[in-house]
């Protein structure tokens, strides 16, 4: 039996929520208390990233088996522009640890911000 249209689209929203789950339960262990998911769970779309409580990272989550990783990441570029925050893709296939992408840039200026910081 397969799955018609709006049980794949049903099913695949339940997969992002549960991914954006995921994440701020991992943000929030590691001490970031304030990461929620965003408003867009709400239904309100634009360019909010989905989760919020990394200052200065836009987190856009992909929990997905086939990911384009160029297209999500060029989604949190532009969605990020709006608050010059860093874009970063959070994504995972099933089974299998989550992964950080962002450019080599920017991970240079997490990387220096955290020395600075010490």
């Amino acid at each position: 039996m397969t799955k018609s249209r709006s049980e794949i689209g049903r099913s695949s929203r339940r997969k992002g929520k549960v991914g954006e789950r995921e994440i701020v339960n991992a943000l929030k262990a590691a001490g970031f208390e304030a990461a929620h998911r965003s408003a867009q769970y709400c239904g309100n779309t634009g360019d909010a990233p989905d989760v919020e409580g990394l200052p200065g990272i836009h987190i856009e989550v992909k929990r997905v088996e086939r990911l384009n990783l160029r297209k999500a990441y060029e989604q949190a570029v532009n969605d990020s522009k709006k608050n010059g925050d860093i874009p970063a893709v959070f994504h995972r296939q099933s089974r299998q640890p989550w992964m950080v992408t962002v450019s080599l840039y920017d991970f240079l200026k997490i990387c220096e911000g955290g020395i600075h910081n010490e």
